[in-house]
């Protein structure tokens, strides 16, 4: 595999490599060692801990990172952000919700629905509307919005389909989801944006931008592996899934997402928006985080993991589509404007 390749999609050839080598090291550790960890005492505290504190780092660095000072060129003309945040937080886990009855495994009904109802990613969408000559301001604000507004929004969802899958009656805490959401996703995200305002601070993170965001993609592939080895894995080994569901599963995460992409774009071309802003929306409308949830599907205090141990892979099925599609996606828009360029 060459070099630069290596240097430009790491995160996505460790993302699969830790997924795969997760998922084999999970069906290779012996069952008592297994139950022992997840007992919840010594070395299984810091294992039942871990998801929680390594979202919120990842959190807080990705918030950290956002130049936040962009983001009043945005608040001028408010209505992409919020077009952005309506097609992501409202119509894919709708999207999500009508696929959950052709999934093959009730897992996979639920991890759908976690994929499709946590807010868009924190440093994805301005890096690949930046790379498509987008408005990065807009991708920031719909990040930061989505975010916070999380901890009410990805509840309400799960707690539906969990009430669709039980025939009405809901089986999630959502209070203490939110209560746990609001520790774990808002807190971390505004303490970032917070530690920007002291000068020494948004200095560092201005100029050490690029480690920040290293940094922060080398904990969630921690977590990644950490979810396909503790929880993945010894399941596969406990009982398999049909190659049908998981084509089925992750069929559905790459229609919901090139699907939210055109509602997007449509609506923001009707709409009057500038080019810049179309290009914001494209990937602000469709892109979803992954350390929450991953931390959803896996928390045992959540409580999703114990009824629905393969809830965590249509997440990293959803993440490695967004990837591979965007990275085109973003590359063709990038390639057109040149070439309009140079017409001109």
């Amino acid at each position: 595999m060459p070099i630069a390749f290596l240097k430009k999609h790491w995160f996505l050839v460790g993302l699969v490599a830790l997924v795969t080598g997760g998922l084999s090291v999970g069906m290779a550790i012996p069952a008592d060692v297994l139950a022992e960890w997840e007992s919840g005492n010594g070395f299984g505290a810091v294992v039942a801990d871990a998801p929680r504190w390594i979202t919120r780092i990842v959190l807080f660095l990705m918030a950290f990172s956002l130049d936040s000072g962009k983001l009043r060129e945005s608040l001028r003309f408010p209505l992409p952000v919020l077009w952005a945040s309506l097609v992501n937080s409202v119509a894919i886990p709708l999207a999500g919700w009508g696929l959950m009855g052709i999934q093959g495994d009730q897992s996979f009904q639920v991890g759908l629905m976690i994929a499709a109802s946590v807010p868009c990613t924190l440093a994805a969408v301005s890096v690949w509307t930046r790379k498509a000559g987008g408005n990065d301001a807009v991708s920031l604000l719909t990040t930061l919005l989505t975010n916070t507004l999380c901890f009410l929004i990805t509840p309400f969802w799960l707690n539906l389909a969990t009430s669709k899958l039980s025939g009405g009656q809901a089986e999630l805490e959502v209070v203490q989801m939110m209560e746990r959401l609001l520790y774990v996703v808002l807190v971390p995200t505004i303490l970032g944006q917070a530690a920007r305002l002291i000068p020494a601070a948004g200095r560092f993170a201005t100029e050490h931008k690029p480690r920040i965001g290293i940094t922060a993609q080398g904990l969630i592939l921690v977590l990644v592996f950490a979810a396909a080895s503790l929880k993945a894995g010894p399941q596969l080994r406990t009982g398999g899934v049909a190659a049908g569901a998981i084509a089925i599963v992750w069929g559905c995460c790459l229609v919901i997402h090139l699907a939210a992409m055109t509602v997007g774009g449509l609506g923001a071309r009707l709409m009057g928006f500038s080019r810049e802003d179309r290009i914001a929306v494209l990937f602000g409308s469709s892109q979803k985080t992954l350390p929450i949830g991953v931390y959803l599907a896996t928390s045992p205090e959540i409580g999703i993991a114990a009824m629905n141990p393969f809830a965590v892979f249509p997440m990293l099925m959803f993440h490695a589509s967004q990837l591979f599609v965007d990275t085109i996606i973003a590359g063709r828009i990038a390639e057109k404007a040149s070439e309009e360029d140079e017409a001109a």
